[in-house]
C-alpha cells in the first residue's frame, strides 16, 4: 500500500511539473524589456543589446551588457557592463551602473520612477537633483555604442612647443 501511494505521489508531481513547464519556459524566454513593461516602466530604459539578466526573489534586477556603452535620451547616458537596481512596480531604486551627463559632469542615476503613466513623465533621481523627462523618450530600447567612442572627462595635455 505504501509503495502504491509513493508511486502515485511521484506521478502526480511529475504531471504538475509537466503542466507548469510552458509557464517556466515562457517566463525565461521573455526579455528584460518585456519585464520592464510588465512592471509599469518603459522598455527603453535598457539598451537593445542585453546579454542576459537576472531577477531575484527580493526584486534585485541585474542586467548584463556586452560591455560599457553610451546612448542618448535627452542627454548622454553611460551604462556599465552590469546595471543593478531594485525593481518594483513603477520604479528602479538604488540604481548602480548608470550615469547621465549634466552640464559637462557625469552624475550617477540613483533611481527611476514612473508615478503616474498618464502624466507622460518619468522621474530620474540624479543624486543632486530630480529630473523629469518625457516618457516618449523611452518607448523603444536604444542602440548603445561602445565606451571607446567617448573620451569621458579626458583631456590631452600638450607642452608649450605643441601650442606654438
Amino acid at each position: 500500500m505504501a509503495f502504491f501511494l509513493h508511486t502515485h505521489l511521484i506521478q502526480s508531481l511529475c504531471f504538475l511539473l509537466f503542466l507548469s513547464l510552458p509557464f517556466c519556459l515562457s517566463s525565461s524566454s521573455s526579455s528584460v524589456h518585456d519585464l520592464l513593461r510588465s512592471k509599469g516602466l518603459p522598455a527603453g530604459l535598457i539598451p537593445k543589446d542585453v546579454k542576459s539578466y537576472t531577477l531575484s526573489d527580493t526584486g534585485l534586477l541585474e542586467v548584463f551588457l556586452d560591455g560599457p556603452c553610451l546612448t542618448k535620451f535627452e542627454n548622454r547616458v553611460y551604462f556599465d557592463s552590469v546595471v543593478r537596481a531594485n525593481l518594483s512596480y513603477g520604479g528602479l531604486i538604488g540604481v548602480v551602473g548608470l550615469s547621465q551627463e549634466e552640464l559637462f559632469l557625469w552624475l550617477p542615476v540613483k533611481g527611476i520612477i514612473v508615478d503616474d503613466p498618464k502624466s507622460g513623465l518619468i522621474l530620474f533621481d540624479i543624486v543632486v537633483a530630480h529630473k523629469q523627462l518625457s516618457l516618449s523618450l523611452f518607448e523603444d530600447p536604444p542602440d548603445c555604442k561602445p565606451q571607446g567612442l567617448l573620451k569621458k572627462n579626458v583631456r590631452k595635455e600638450k607642452g608649450f612647443e605643441a601650442q606654438r
